[in-house]
């Protein structure tokens, strides 16, 4: 091994005398490069070179030959100043591309299935222009042929950096043939020749031999359609000159513009029948289809655009994702604001016409969600608006159809979880609080009688309605308010009901009474349940509370009662220990002793935990003595059964 890397490094050195010749690098610059070689070259010959290994070299020799770069040109500059000519290439100027090339050429050896090397080489080879981008294209496309990336990578290149059309052309066919239901493919094959029809139509222009241009701006479209429709309102300036007769040359013009439409037409026509019949089922695929034909000025471009809608009607009739994008398409929302009010109107309209349509086919929970986040993107443009009963203009006039539709939802039996949250958040951003606590009760008390969600919309509702008259609640309500928690928190498990919880502990916190109430269904929640290992943990916010309220005294009986449940949870020791950890470091002589005992009973049953170990260890390290804090960390390397990671910990 020691002799073929001395051999590599021994056929560089005309490289490195002509880099030093120049002034380019210094004798001990150019030392370190060799350290630095046989370093990576020792790396590569190992039995079992990892990728990364390959990579590392490769950036290094990268870095090196920018740096190469730069310090010939600074060298040329200054022989210009003297006024001698440019520096001559020699071998050092191609040494360092073709080494990298090599690295490439050994890695992808080893490493022929990473996709991922292959486009990092192919990537390399495009912008070094050296001439092995066809032979690399061969190899990825013999090795990959069903990535369609590949296809396209190819296809691109000869059809942007190598202006060979017809190659291009062929690669994609290929493509298809081999992977036939890529959708990219078939998107792709389609762009590019409408691509070069529009170079062809460009290059006309230039000639004077057309006109126009075969792309098109949709927003310009729409206004130009809005205008003939209402061209009534508009009065002519020169209404005799165009009534005077046809004008010929214009109609000339238009025949010639005609001869490309009808070709890029019949191209669009052609993929389109392929790719449909290639890919039957994919709705996402005639989107981009339609995406890509409202962008071109092509001849039957209405009759085009009716086919292909008729055709998704036809197949993905029973989709709700299909009747989404086709009312979406009647009407852009993110356009809402930017046209003006005798556009947008007919628009939505129209869209609402396709929902009603869609309901009608596709009477399902799904489709009402998506006609209602469509009028709430009318209603209230701005995500997360709290108060919509003040807006202007148009969207006012939907409010009330909104309600209607979440009625609706409710009558066919359609209404879903998420459905039902949306109606009564609706009521809240229009103020209309006695409305949401009505509807709020009406769902909770029927279908949606565990659903954690709406429940705490109810509580927040019912909270609000409290303190609205004044800010302490009478002891009626906060009986009447504990009652209507009492079942839900009973039978919905703790890890669903995070947030109802927390709202109860915060509302109760200062009502002895009730809040007692709540501790106790809590020990039976958990019992039943048992704690979380992380994340949130009911018996930590309890302990949290009541350290808050009462002090650390009554925290620590409460946490021993919940460390004696069945399955308390790491959540509730470590929050134990940090309690006691945090009290023992401002001087409270219990706080160590209780720390280590809490670590001592978690660690009985999490003995595998490494984080605990290391906590452990860390805390007797910080506050303990270096006896503890040895036998610690003697302990977790008997007890671990992989104690890599605990010895591997830099504070260890």
């Amino acid at each position: 091994m020691a002799d073929v890397v001395q051999y590599k490094l021994e056929r560089m050195l005309d490289e490195l005398d002509d880099l030093e010749q120049r002034g380019i690098f210094s004798r001990r610059e150019i030392a370190e490069i060799v350290k630095q070689r046989r370093k990576f070259e020792y790396r590569l010959k190992r039995p079992c070179p990892l990728k990364q290994d390959f990579l590392a070299y490769v950036d290094y020799e990268t870095q090196l030959d920018a740096l190469r770069r730069l310090r010939k040109k600074s060298a040329a500059r200054e022989l210009t100043k003297q006024g001698n000519k440019n520096l001559k290439k020699s071998k050092s100027d191609f040494a360092g591309v073709m080494r990298i090339m090599d690295i490439y050429e050994l890695a992808l050896k080893r490493y022929k299935g990473d996709i991922d090397l292959w486009f990092r080489y192919l990537e390399f080879c495009r912008q070094r222009k050296h001439g092995r981008m066809k032979k690399a294209l061969a190899k990825v496309i013999r090795f990959h042929p069903k990535v369609p990336g590949v296809w396209i990578y190819a296809a691109a290149w000869e059809f942007d950096h190598n202006l060979n059309v017809a190659a291009a052309r062929a690669l994609m066919q290929e493509g298809l043939r081999v992977c036939p239901t890529s959708e990219d493919l078939w998107v792709e094959y389609l762009r590019m020749e409408l691509t070069y029809l529009n170079k062809l139509k460009a290059r006309k222009v230039a000639l004077g031999e057309d006109e126009g241009t075969l792309t098109r701006n949709p927003r310009t479209a729409d206004e130009k359609q809005w205008r003939d429709e209402n061209k009534e309102l508009f009065m002519s300036l020169n209404e005799k000159e165009s009534n005077d007769g046809p004008d010929v040359e214009s109609d000339e013009s238009k025949k010639k513009q005609d001869i490309l439409g009808e070709h890029g037409m019949n191209i669009f026509r052609t993929v389109y029948s392929g790719a449909v019949e290639a890919v039957p089922s994919s709705l996402s695929l005639r989107k981009r289809f339609f995406e890509i034909l409202e962008g071109l000025n092509l001849s039957h471009y209405e009759d085009m655009c009716e086919e292909i809608l008729n055709d998704m009607k036809r197949d993905f009739s029973t989709e709700p994702e299909f009747w989404d994008w086709l009312a979406r398409h009647e009407c852009d929302l993110e356009n809402v604001k930017e046209t003006s009010e005798e556009i947008i109107v007919p628009q939505v309209q129209k869209a609402i016409q396709v929902y009603e349509e869609a309901l009608k086919s596709v009477p399902s929970g799904t489709m009402f969600t998506l006609y209602v986040n469509f009028l709430m993107g009318i209603v209230a443009p701005k995500e997360g608006e709290t108060n919509i009963s003040g807006s202007s203009g148009h969207a006012v006039n939907y409010i009330s159809h909104l309600l209607s539709i979440y009625e609706k939802a409710e009558s066919m039996g359609c209404i879903t979880e998420d459905l039902a949250c949306k109606h009564v958040t609706l009521h809240l951003q229009l103020r209309q609080l006695d409305e949401a606590r009505k509807l709020a009760a009406k769902l909770c008390n029927g279908k949606f009688a565990e659903s954690v969600q709406l429940w705490e919309l109810r509580i927040t509702i019912e909270i609000r309605c409290i303190t609205r008259s004044s800010s302490s609640a009478s002891d009626t309500d906060l009986l009447s308010l504990f009652e209507l928690l009492r079942p839900i928190l009973t039978k919905v498990h703790v890890s669903k009901s995070e947030n109802l919880w927390l709202k109860a502990l915060k509302f109760f916190a200062n009502q002895r009474q009730h809040f007692d109430k709540l501790v106790e269904i809590s020990v039976i929640s958990l019992a039943r349940d048992g704690g979380s290992e992380n994340g949130f943990s009911l018996s930590s916010a309890i302990i949290s509370f009541i350290l808050q309220k009462d002090g650390i005294q009554q925290a620590r009986d409460i946490y021993k009662r919940f460390l004696a449940l069945p399955h308390p949870g790491l959540a509730v020791y470590r929050k134990c220990i940090d309690l006691e950890i945090n009290f023992a470091s401002i001087g409270d002589k219990n706080g160590l002793l209780n720390a280590r005992k809490l670590y001592e009973s978690a660690l009985a049953t999490y003995d595998q935990n490494v984080s605990l170990w290391q906590d452990y260890y860390r805390m007797e390290t910080k506050m303990g003595t270096s006896e503890k804090a040895t036998a610690v960390y003697w302990r977790a390397r008997r007890i671990l059964k992989d104690a890599s990671e605990f010895v591997a910990s830099p504070d260890l």
